[in-house]
């Protein structure tokens, strides 16, 4: 069966025990995947976006990564409540229905 690079990054961080960097976890991925530098920089955005909608990783600031299992339920959910829309968003919006 073929490691897939969520797979690989979900071993990483539970072995590391700690939360990473970004651009340390993709370095330690793509080593165990075995790519190239070519393959390095074509698979980064794929893998940053496998990351950011696989439930089990939790984005923390300044781009570090961790298991979404080792924080709350808290700190890993946001509060739309507190989100606002301006009025500029709002004219966007009307224009698009």
């Amino acid at each position: 069966m073929k490691k897939s690079m969520i797979d690989v990054a979900l071993r990483v961080l539970k072995e590391q025990k700690e939360p990473m960097s970004f651009i340390n976890l993709w370095t330690e991925v793509s080593k165990e995947m075995g790519y190239n530098e070519s393959q390095f920089e074509d698979n980064i955005a794929q893998f940053y976006t496998d990351l950011s909608i696989d439930g089990r990783f939790f984005s923390m600031p300044k781009n570090f990564w961790d298991l979404k299992s080792r924080h709350t339920l808290s700190e890993s959910t946001m509060d739309t409540d507190s989100l606002s829309i301006d009025d500029e968003d709002e004219e966007e919006i009307e224009e698009i229905e």
